[in-house]
């Protein structure tokens, strides 16, 4: 696997063709750039393009989704406007599919489906609000409890909304909140959220073939707990 050297980590290069590029994000590597001016993924990638290509100026790579920023795993980028359109359509009719593996602090049992109404409201977390609160909007998941160890679950999670923050705070609103998270759970500095993009499924935006791309959390800290499970879920048994 090709990689593009990153602060945050090596970036991975899944798979590449005329109109896609699959990448691997590292946690607490922006998606895009932000006014904190760290470098940033889409910036990388970019350069990446035009030092693989050896050609001068700049490259086209369109930005359809996101994770936020401590979130590692599996990202596309579109690398024409065509197959930007044809993603971001997907992602928005939510028929692209990204399955995240979490780390709750506590004990989960059985499958679990959570519905709750978030705010997004500037300068403040997003938090659970009643159905009729104003700007409030509908957040669905399931979560899959896959491993219980030392008070900890790990989960695979598939969302049927795509709101900001939504694992981290529907989880926290349950009293699971994820492993490493400082800023909904009890995670310290130092710490990295335990949430990972670990599986995408998508349709090629002009092969018309569905595509699906997986990769593993690393294998130390909190994940070095669920190894053996992990690789299970990814297809990755020794």
């Amino acid at each position: 696997m090709k990689t593009v050297p990153s602060l945050c980590g090596d970036i991975g290069i899944l798979y590449e063709d005329n109109h896609l590029l699959v990448a691997v994000k590292p946690p607490n590597l922006p998606s895009q750039g932000d006014k904190s001016g760290d470098p940033d993924m889409l910036s990388l990638l970019k350069d990446y393009l035009v030092k693989s290509k050896n050609k001068p100026g700049d490259a086209y790579l369109g930005l359809v989704h996101r994770l936020d920023r401590p979130v590692g795993g599996v990202m596309v980028f579109a690398k024409t406007s065509k197959a930007a359109g044809r993603l971001s359509e997907q992602f928005r009719l939510h028929t692209a599919k990204k399955q995240y593996l979490a780390v709750l602090e506590g004990e989960l049992t059985e499958e679990k489906t959570l519905e709750n109404s978030l705010l997004d409201k500037q300068g403040e977390n997003v938090r659970v609000v009643p159905d009729t609160a104003q700007g409030a909007k509908k957040a669905r998941l399931t979560t899959y409890p896959l491993a219980a160890r030392d008070y900890l679950t790990l989960v695979r999670v598939e969302l049927d909304t795509g709101r900001k923050h939504q694992i981290r705070v529907q989880h926290a609103h349950i009293g699971l909140p994820l492993y490493g998270d400082m800023r909904y759970g009890h995670g310290r500095r130092g710490e990295t959220v335990a949430l990972w993009a670990f599986r995408l499924t998508l349709e090629h935006p002009t092969l018309k073939k569905e595509m699906t791309f997986t990769c593993p959390p690393p294998a130390k800290g909190v994940w070095g707990k669920f190894e053996k499970e992990i690789n299970v879920e990814t297809g990755n048994e020794a």
